[in-house]
């Protein structure tokens, strides 16, 4: 197996810790009617303690297969073809399904992107929160002073989160709820155990601008209060900007581009960055046009060993027919493009 080495973010304060999850070429596999389709082709990447960062891309760029393969939730027909997925130096593709469950919403958590459908509409939302302290935290009495501890922590994760009389509202179902206040009620569920790593996959999906502000501001509030690392998973540089420490730019399955997310922004070494940036309305400018990146993501199947964006890359070569792998492009970045090497000759 070839392990893609990415540099280390920028250090200048004195060395990082261990990451808390570290991800080593990754390659996840799907069975169709049409072919294998290899939705992460050697992805790479560190998420390091206390951080929040920041994964970016299209629909369809592999973002959210990357965590499922992660969380373990990647099953037939599909299945993680090789890589290490690391977790505080425990590789999680060694791990069977029981010692999954056991970590999963413990030391892992994840929101997915739509909470009206992954919250059971069957059972009231507190049920659903005392479902995993049952399941995780080991800390809780037996019998019924068990029962009401992990009532008292499920009042107590509702009002973390901003659900207003906490109390009364553990007994009601998730279609009572709006669509913020059920992104909340999923950030209680995985918060419920205080795990290490928090994997928000799209948190703001359908909601309008205020509440996604609500939900994102909610999200940096906890992360600071527990001191807990944030995967944020979004198809918005915007809100990368704002939110992430460093970023992780993915396009077909493969990560293009990765560093600080300042830096990444101010100056992209690579033409999907930079097309995605053109591509983000300026209200500062309204006179900036925008510019959207023509075409589509091509099809995971059968790909030529070639550059992936070249199809819709304005800066194609004939050069970029070979493939590339990702190369340094200065302090903690890495980008995935021949241009990289121009730049840093010139």
């Amino acid at each position: 197996m070839t392990t893609t080495t990415l540099p280390r973010p920028d250090t200048a304060a004195g060395d990082r810790p261990e990451p808390v999850l570290s991800v080593r070429d990754l390659r996840t596999a799907f069975k169709t009617s049409h072919g294998i389709v290899r939705a992460v082709s050697g992805v790479s990447l560190d998420v390091y303690p206390g951080e929040c960062l920041g994964v970016v891309g299209e629909s369809g760029s592999g973002k959210s297969v990357t965590f499922a393969s992660v969380m373990g939730l990647v099953k037939k027909p599909g299945w993680v073809e090789d890589g290490e997925i690391l977790y505080r130096g425990r590789d999680l593709t060694r791990l069977s399904d029981r010692e999954l469950r056991a970590l999963r919403g413990k030391d892992i958590a994840m929101t997915m992107q739509d909470a009206l459908t992954a919250l059971n509409p069957a059972l009231t939302v507190g049920e659903q929160i005392l479902e995993v302290l049952r399941a995780h935290a080991d800390d809780l009495p037996r019998g019924r002073a068990g029962r009401a501890e992990a009532r008292r922590r499920a009042v107590e994760m509702l009002d973390l989160v901003g659900i207003p009389s906490p109390a009364d509202r553990l007994n009601e179902y998730p279609h009572q709820f709006s669509g913020g206040m059920r992104q909340r009620i999923m950030i209680a569920i995985a918060l419920a155990c205080r795990p290490r790593l928090l994997i928000a996959d799209e948190p703001t999906t359908a909601l309008d601008v205020t509440i996604q502000a609500q939900v994102l501001e909610l999200i940096a509030d906890i992360r600071a209060r527990l001191g807990m690392s944030v995967v944020l998973i979004t198809h918005d540089l915007g809100v990368v900007a704002e939110h992430c420490d460093r970023v992780v730019v993915m396009y077909a399955g493969q990560v293009v581009e990765t560093g600080p997310t300042r830096a990444v922004i101010s100056d992209p070494k690579h033409p999907y960055t930079q097309g995605l940036l053109d591509s983000i309305p300026r209200l500062s400018d309204l006179s900036h046009p925008i510019r959207p990146i023509q075409g589509q993501v091509p099809e995971l199947i059968d790909l030529p060993p070639e550059c992936r964006f070249i199809g819709r890359c304005p800066k194609r070569t004939p050069d970029c027919r070979t493939g590339i792998d990702m190369r340094p492009a200065g302090p903690g970045r890495a980008a995935r493009c021949i241009l990289v090497g121009e730049e840093t000759e010139a």
